[in-house]
Parts: structure tokens; C-alpha cells; sequence
């Protein structure tokens, strides 16, 4: 198929650092150019890829201090994107409701996956005025707010199978991998590991929206003798560093549509122990690959249970649920089924 992957401009694809959506775009990318497929990325011109690269811009918005409406960017590629479409069988949109308006009047197929949260109200205003249009949710919680969407597929995240792997260390202290914010609850892992009297190492990314959070909540609880602040990591420094947790504490408290952490130390063997909310538990198995839990009491419970898990299983659940292969063929599948000539209607296919 000649299809076109079309990525946010914030970060490169892959993201140097911190960045989910980019992140998924890539090994969407790379698998489906494994798989014989025809793939144009549009994306920022930093980003590297086996596909054919269509740079919307030189580099990724979050390195440019120079642009003033990172708007206009995006519908610039909009532009460029629709005088193009006749090269495509299909066009995947990862930039929320953006390509919307243009391309649903137009004849390539297309669809969306939302990536973010759609509790917003602008959010559901904006959604509801194109009934047809085809969106892919990256778990059945992230449609709670908006149920009444033409969704045609959950698509759970992959990852490439050897990008993570379980290292030989031996696991001692606790982790905390990804961005600092109130709804990521760094706060509450560094209560739970204090509780459980066990190190907590913090690899997080601070943005500017909130450092002040940072500033004033966090650093305070820094000084305290069990917490190790790294900093942001790459994907290279992420198998030892999972490997060598006890656990991922996840403490979210907000409805976190995938949680791409989670399934990070899945792959390294590494469970988790994760807050009940959103996604977390179409994602983790209770009692496989980590612990579900309803909060700090039952957090600190948990890590006195983590004996019983088997860091292998967590690997081989990861294996069979998580990699970019079977999200590809998933992506595939409805490719597919989109390109038909005459498609019906595909409304709330989950899984």
C-alpha cells in the first residue's frame, strides 16, 4: 500500500527525548516499511526514517525558540498534505482534529488516531461536526468523553520488540520514568517509596508549562534521602534503567489514555504498579505484569507482593501484546478495510 504517516511537529520522529505520540509514529513507520509497504513520513526535518521522508518544517517546534504561531505550521502541512493526496491510498493523521475540515471533503481515505485526552469540551464540539469521519482510540477508556465518535478500531500502542530489553542487573531501587506534572503523581512515588523504605530513581522530562509545579511541589521533596532526580533519558539509557527497578510506579490521577511507560518496562521485565485510572487497565494484567491499585496504602501493599511476579512472564506479555508488529498488521487491517470501494459505516469496533 502507498500510505502516508502524518506525525506532530513538537518533537522529531523518533523524539530525541521525551515524546509519546512522535515515538509511536516512528515504530508505526518502521514496521510498515519492514512489512513491503510504500510510506511517506510527514514530519519534521530532523526526524530519521526508512520511509520517504516529507519534511513540514527544518527542525521540531519544541528546538525552534524563533516560532510565534505553531499553528500556522500545522496548517501549512495541511496544505501541502491535501495537494498531495492523490499519491496515497491512504493518509493516517496523528494531530487531533486539524485535518479534519480539509480532508473530509476530499476522496483519499484517510483517518485520525487520537492520542490525548478528550475530556475538553472544545475538545467534543469540535469532534462532533464530522460524524464520518473515521478515528482510531488507543484504548476503549480514552472514548468516555466523547462516546458518540465514528469509532472504527482501539488500537493498542507497540513498540519494536528489540528496542527495550531486559538487562543483566540486578533490580534495586524504584522508578519513576517520563514528565513531571500534577497528574503524573512523581509526589506519591516518592511518599510510596519513602513508605517502603526502597530508593526511588526519577528520570522524568520537566516542560516549561510546568515548572513552576516543579519549582514549588517537587524540588522541596528532592532533598530527601531515598530520591535520586536524573533528569530526562534516551531510549538507550532506558533498558538499564528499567532492568534495574523493582518496580515502575505509575501513580497517575487523570485519564491517561495509554500510558507508553507502561509497556516500556513490560519489555524491559519489569511490573509495574499503577494507579486504577484510564488506560490502566486495559494495559497491564493485575497480578502478571504488575499491580493495580487504588492508592498509596494499597501501593505500599503491593510492593510487598512483587515477589510473586515473574520478571520473565512480564517480558513474554509484552511479546504477545505489545509490539510494533502487531500494531502495524492491527493499522493494516483497517487500512484495508477503509480502502474498500464501497465501505460501510465502521462504528465502535474495540480491540
Amino acid at each position: 500500500m502507498r500510505i502516508a504517516q502524518v506525525s506532530p511537529l513538537f518533537e522529531a520522529v523518533p523524539p530525541k527525548l521525551y515524546g509519546g505520540t512522535e515515538r509511536v509514529v516512528y515504530s508505526l513507520t518502521e514496521e510498515l516499511v519492514a512489512m513491503g509497504h510504500d510510506v511517506t513520513l510527514f514530519a519534521s526535518g530532523d526526524s530519521i526514517t526508512s520511509a520517504r521522508l516529507a519534511p513540514m518544517r527544518k527542525e521540531a517546534l519544541r528546538l525552534d525558540p524563533t516560532v510565534k504561531d505553531w499553528v500556522a505550521t500545522y496548517m501549512r502541512m495541511i496544505e501541502l498534505i491535501y495537494r498531495r493526496a492523490d499519491e496515497f491510498d491512504i493518509i493516517h493523521f496523528h494531530i487531533d482534529y486539524f485535518p479534519l475540515a480539509l480532508f473530509s471533503r476530499q476522496r483519499t481515505p484517510f483517518l485520525t488516531t487520537l492520542h490525548g485526552r478528550l475530556d475538553v469540551t472544545e475538545f467534543k464540539d469540535m469532534f462532533e461536526l464530522y460524524p464520518d469521519a473515521p478515528f482510531v482510540s488507543i484504548s476503549n477508556s480514552q472514548r468516555k468523553p466523547i462516546p458518540n465518535l465514528n469509532w472504527v478500531r482501539t488500537v493498542l500502542h507497540g513498540m519494536p520488540a528489540g528496542l527495550l530489553t531486559p538487562q543483566a542487573v540486578t533490580p534495586s531501587y524504584f522508578a519513576f520514568l517520563g514528565r513531571i506534572s500534577p497528574e503524573k503523581g512523581v509526589d506519591k512515588a516518592i511518599r510510596i517509596a519513602g513508605r517502603a523504605g526502597v530508593k526511588l530513581k526519577i528520570a522524568a522530562k520537566v516542560d516549561k508549562a510546568d515548572q513552576e509545579y516543579f519549582d514549588t511541589e517537587i524540588k522541596p521533596l528532592l532533598s530527601q534521602g531515598h530520591v535520586e532526580f536524573i533528569g530526562e533519558i534516551d531510549d538507550g539509557q532506558k533498558p538499564e534503567f528499567l532492568s534495574g527497578a523493582k518496580a515502575l510506579l505509575f501513580p497517575i490521577d487523570w485519564p491517561e489514555p495509554f500510558g507508553l511507560v507502561m509497556i516500556e518496562a513490560m519489555a524491559c521485565g519489569t511490573p509495574v504498579i499503577a494507579f486504577n485510572c484510564g488506560s490502566v487497565p486495559e494495559v497491564m494484567d493485575d497480578g502478571l505484569t504488575g499491580f493495580i491499585v487504588n492508592n498509596e496504602d494499597q501501593a505500599v501493599a503491593a510492593i510487598g507482593r512483587l515477589n510473586q511476579l515473574d520478571r520473565g512472564r512480564v517480558r513474554q506479555q509484552f511479546d504477545r501484546r505489545f509490539t510494533a508488529r502487531r500494531m502495524a498488521q492491527d493499522y493494516l487491517d483497517l487500512y484495508g478495510e477503509l480502502c474498500q470501494p464501497v465501505a460501510p459505516r465502521l462504528r465502535a469496533v474495540a480491540g
